[in-house]
């Protein structure tokens, strides 16, 4: 249930302190929209303040990548600003005496937006979501260790790319073309992604989690990873 789901998250946080919990996932999965349930359902008890700080924000710019020569193929490892994200997982560790502010990820402009995301000093739980927090790939390796657990999205694979599809459509490709961008681009990344599942503390099948897809049964499964 959503509800073991959420104990678990507040069991995690320690009595004087902050942490960092993951979720991970090939694109479409649900793992941004679990993320956003995760940090509302614990707002809303009130006893554990929470904040989601999504690794999009970390994108390069259209116009860097471009630059890069990487525009093609947004969205893989190397587009983002990895050692970026790091150092900002690092600083909502340490610092709690200001409020730190994390960018966000525009979707209608494709495009990340700096300083719109305030963690005040009262958050215990930071919920931060993206594609390759259990790459291998320096400096992603790193990431892992800044977070206390890390959860796997698992959606079986002809939903989540048909989810995909519908995606890139909805944000302005041709059905043609958003199924090539799938095929060259979202696909070997998500075998990137997928390789590093068996890094993560708990892999959740998403078809049966009601509340991220309600065209799902309402239980949720989820089964521990092995250990790190």
């Amino acid at each position: 249930m959503l509800d073991g789901l959420v104990s678990r998250a507040r069991r995690l946080v320690p009595r004087d302190g902050r942490l960092i919990l993951g979720i991970a996932g090939c694109p479409a999965a649900g793992k941004s929209t679990l993320a956003r349930i995760l940090v509302d359902e614990l707002d809303r008890h009130g006893d554990t303040p929470a904040a989601l700080v999504p690794m999009d924000g970390f994108h390069l710019s259209d116009a860097a990548l471009t630059r890069l020569g990487r525009l093609h193929r947004k969205g893989a490892v190397d587009t983002f600003d990895g050692d970026g994200y790091l150092a900002l997982l690092r600083r909502l560790r340490a610092d709690r005496q200001r409020t730190v502010w994390a960018p966000g990820f525009e979707r209608d402009i494709e495009q990340p937006i700096a300083g719109t995301i305030p963690v005040d000093p009262r958050v215990r739980l930071v919920v931060t979501e993206g594609n390759y927090l259990l790459a291998e790939e320096h400096p992603w390796s790193q990431v892992r260790t800044e977070l206390t657990e890390v959860w796997f999205c698992h959606l079986d694979e002809t939903v989540r790319r048909d989810r995909l599809v519908r995606r890139h459509v909805e944000f302005g490709k041709s059905d043609q073309t958003a199924r090539s961008w799938v095929a060259v681009v979202d696909d070997p990344n998500a075998r990137l992604i997928e390789a590093g599942r068996h890094r993560a503390d708990l892999v959740i099948d998403m078809a049966r989690l009601g509340t991220i897809d309600a065209e799902a049964p309402t239980a949720p499964a989820v089964g521990p990873g092995p250990a790190r």
